[in-house]
């Protein structure tokens, strides 16, 4: 692949808005997409280590991290994470611990993201998938 550009993505803050927190409202990018399918808590042997939800949480975003690299991507490239949890009371009980685990793994960028409590997921030890959209320039 080619070497990682310097161009990034760009958060929208509409004026007179609250900041977000953890999140941009929108990114701005020009590129090439990278689409990453949704990346549950399983290493890539497909076992699962934990069934801690900010483990499965935390090893979830290291398999995006592993899947942008073969696009010669990083999380820097990030424009959009959506996460499908089953249990929204167990992702706000460990709300602090997730916070630090997502900045260990994919630093200070915060893409536009969404949150949605699903019934199941298709493994059922899984409690979190997160699929992640880049854009390369």
């Amino acid at each position: 692949m080619t070497e990682r550009s310097t161009s990034l993505p760009e958060p929208l803050h509409p004026a007179g808005w609250r900041r977000a927190v953890g999140y941009a409202n929108g990114m701005v990018a020009e590129g090439r997409q990278v689409h990453v399918a949704g990346q549950i808590g399983w290493t890539g042997d497909q076992v699962f280590e934990t069934d801690d939800f900010v483990g499965q949480a935390r090893q979830a975003m290291r398999n995006i991290v592993a899947v942008l690299a073969e696009a010669d991507a990083g999380p820097e490239h990030l424009v959009r994470l959506n996460w499908y949890v089953v249990d929204k009371a167990e992702y706000l009980a460990g709300v602090r611990e997730l916070g630090a685990a997502y900045r260990e793994v994919l630093g200070d960028h915060y893409p536009a993201m969404t949150l949605v409590q699903v019934v199941a997921l298709l493994e059922d030890r899984a409690r979190v998938e997160i699929e992640a959209t880049a854009v390369v320039s």
